[in-house]
């Protein structure tokens, strides 16, 4: 039981948090009245990244259609069976060993295209510093179990860029929902239409309307 608890202490990465917060934090107070009684609510608390796009990828398809805890036992149970949490590694791993830390087949199947991926080049991660949002997302996308919605959370989660606007997402809709329209239903229009005052910070006023509905921060 240690050894394991010692090895997945040592696979894990340090957060870091993105250079831009301050300039971002400053701009949505002066912009925008929610966001200016947000924001002072959550001190120095700010978006984080792992660092590792691969384990970012990998962690988002095992939480798949699971809650939280669920997805967090898993993934303690499928970290433990590589030396490391690597493309290579996963890729030699047994279909029975990674079913038996309770992934489903269709997530094995899911994991090891992902892994894929990664391991023959056919992703330009080396060059995602200079490309823009959309290409990043359209190679992500092609990745089975990979979304436009799994492919904006990697953007804003580990690129960490700064205007990702997530429409597909339930909470920023509910968010929006209830801080700026008294609870009722809003459209992906009104959604749009309120996030216009956050530009060029759409991702970090998407984490404050996070982080109103739940105050714990997440890191993928």
């Amino acid at each position: 039981m240690a050894t394991s608890a010692k090895k997945a202490e040592e696979q894990a990465p340090v957060l870091a948090t993105p250079y831009f917060w301050e300039e971002a934090c400053k701009h949505l107070v002066k912009k925008d009245r929610v966001m200016k009684r947000l924001i002072p609510q959550f001190g120095d608390a700010c978006l984080q990244t792992r660092g590792d796009a691969f384990v970012t990828l990998a962690r988002s398809i095992v939480g798949q259609q699971i809650s939280v805890k669920s997805a967090q036992t898993v993934w303690d149970r499928f970290v433990l069976l590589p030396r490391k949490m690597t493309p290579a590694n996963v890729l030699k791993l047994k279909v029975d060993d990674m079913r038996a830390a309770g992934l489903s087949a269709r997530k094995v199947e899911y994991l090891v295209d992902l892994a894929l991926h990664f391991d023959n080049g056919a992703l330009h991660v080396k060059d995602w510093d200079g490309m823009g949002d959309e290409e990043i997302i359209a190679e992500l996308v092609a990745i089975r179990g990979i979304g436009r919605w799994t492919a904006e959370m990697f953007l804003i989660f580990h690129l960490m860029r700064p205007n990702v606007l997530p429409l597909d997402d339930d909470g920023l809709i509910q968010g929006i929902s209830q801080n700026y329209f008294s609870g009722d239903v809003v459209s992906r229009s009104d959604a749009r239409e309120v996030a216009a005052a956050w530009a060029p910070y759409c991702s970090v006023a998407t984490w404050y309307i996070w982080r109103s509905l739940d105050p714990l921060p997440v890191a993928y």
